[in-house]
């Protein structure tokens, strides 16, 4: 079993920053990539950012030049660094792994900006 624990959510008024961190455990065999996922109320998760093992990344249109993803493959871990938040961020954010072509998820923490 992988298990995947996040932390770093909150809330924050507009401009502010946050920071998401996730640590993957258990069955770490060969993770390809990591990255984090977000989902509104209502609305289908979508890609935030990713990051694959070979150090390249992809980023939502909506976050480029104020999120920046960071993973150390060493500690099996991901952080989401959350510049320039805006209220349209609040939403659900969830880490993912995926190893072998599976897909493994984190529960979730709560991001709200808000004045």
């Amino acid at each position: 079993q992988v298990q995947l624990v996040e932390s770093g959510g909150g809330s924050v008024q507009p401009g502010g920053s946050l920071r998401l961190s996730c640590a993957a455990s258990g069955s770490i065999f060969s993770i390809n990539t990591m990255g984090w996922y977000r989902q509104h109320p209502g609305k289908q998760r979508e890609l935030v950012a990713v990051r694959s093992s070979g150090g390249s990344t992809r980023y939502a249109n909506s976050v480029l030049g104020r999120f920046t993803i960071s993973r150390d493959n060493a500690k099996n871990t991901v952080s989401l660094q959350m510049n320039s938040l805006k209220s349209e961020d609040t939403a659900v954010y969830y880490c993912n792994i995926n190893q072998q072509l599976r897909d493994y998820w984190g529960q979730g923490t709560q991001v709200t900006v808000s004045s």
